[in-house]
């Protein structure tokens, strides 16, 4: 993993006056589960339509397996896998037939496209449905099928456009299995999702994207305990001067004013400062409506940098102001 498989240097797309990729860098090291992690319209599915040669490079650089996405697109499509967010697959094929039809476009001898093909079967268990037709799989067996055509033609990058959305729990668990099986062998992934927990069981390193900029990258724990080692969560009938007091205290390293209250982030155990936190409130004629005490999540990452603060410019700043402790 000490080499990168992606390259990408201030890339920009737009459609007409809206830029749905503004400026972005990132890199993709070989044999990772690389994660974009955003809300629906931050710019995920642009990015890897031009990394997949689907869409036409305008400005910026990118190569993919060391070949350039503008200059060398057959070379790159050659070297990738795609699983797209939209099911694609033809309705009156059969399993089989679906998965030896996109050998075929890749030029692959009978032999080798017959025996990828039941590999590629028993991997997404779907060897007892080699001659059922594609239109009367579940949607988690159409899903298992994109998967195991994406992985035809041995491809070094496989690009996952949101693959478990709308999908139930148990399935959504289940293709994420066969993501780290897939990995395990070799293949570097790069997932796009709108799902916290997603990026968060899979990833090697996780982007955050938003707007079409990329918030911040790095590995799950790097980015939870950037907001502290505990959060609390606190409701009082005086939120604002609850939070001009709680700057005081030393372990609090910023405190975040929401509609509904205010988020502590601390630098420290909360345990031991709670109690201190309600004596000070009450102590001063706040009353606290509720409190809680927890380890800081992706949810927790995610709303703190694609939270109202960034999606809604217009709002009154205090809704979501962000309190620094001058002491830091």
């Amino acid at each position: 993993m000490d080499s990168n498989i992606i390259e990408v240097e201030n890339l920009e797309h737009s459609f007409g006056d809206v830029k749905a990729v503004d400026k972005i860098s990132f890199n993709v090291r070989k044999g990772e589960i690389f994660s974009f992690l955003g809300p629906n319209g931050a710019g995920k599915s642009t990015v890897i339509n031009i990394l997949t040669t689907l869409l036409k490079l305008q400005k910026g650089t990118a190569k993919v397996a060391g070949y350039d996405v503008a200059k060398e697109p057959e070379k790159v499509r050659e070297s990738i896998g795609i699983v797209f967010q939209e099911l694609t697959l033809d309705r009156d094929m059969t399993v089989r037939e679906t998965l030896e039809y996109h050998g075929r476009l890749y030029s692959m001898p009978k032999e080798e496209r017959r025996r990828r093909t039941e590999e590629l079967l028993r991997l997404v268990q779907l060897e007892g449905k080699g001659d059922t037709r594609t239109k009367y799989l579940s949607g988690g067996m159409k899903r298992r099928l994109e998967i195991a055509r994406g992985l035809m033609t041995r491809p070094k990058v496989l690009f996952m456009d949101e693959p478990t959305i709308g999908l139930d729990p148990q399935t959504r668990i289940r293709i994420w299995e066969y993501v780290r099986e897939i990995n395990r062998e070799g293949t570097t992934i790069f997932l796009t999702t709108h799902y916290m927990d997603e990026a968060d069981q899979l990833s090697n390193r996780i982007s955050i994207i938003d707007h079409g900029k990329i918030i911040i990258t790095g590995r799950s724990w790097e980015l939870k305990n950037k907001l502290g080692q505990d959060l609390i969560y606190l409701e009082s009938s005086d939120n604002r001067a609850a939070a001009e007091l709680l700057m005081e205290l030393g372990s609090v390293r910023e405190i975040t004013e929401k509609p509904k209250g205010l988020v502590l982030m601390l630098s420290g155990d909360g345990t031991h400062l709670l109690p201190k936190l309600m004596e000070m409130l009450t102590g001063k004629g706040i009353a606290i409506t509720t409190v809680n005490l927890k380890k800081p999540s992706m949810d927790d990452v995610f709303v703190h940098y694609t939270g109202r603060e960034l999606r809604d410019e217009g709002a009154e700043k205090m809704s979501s102001a962000i309190i620094r402790a001058g002491k830091r």
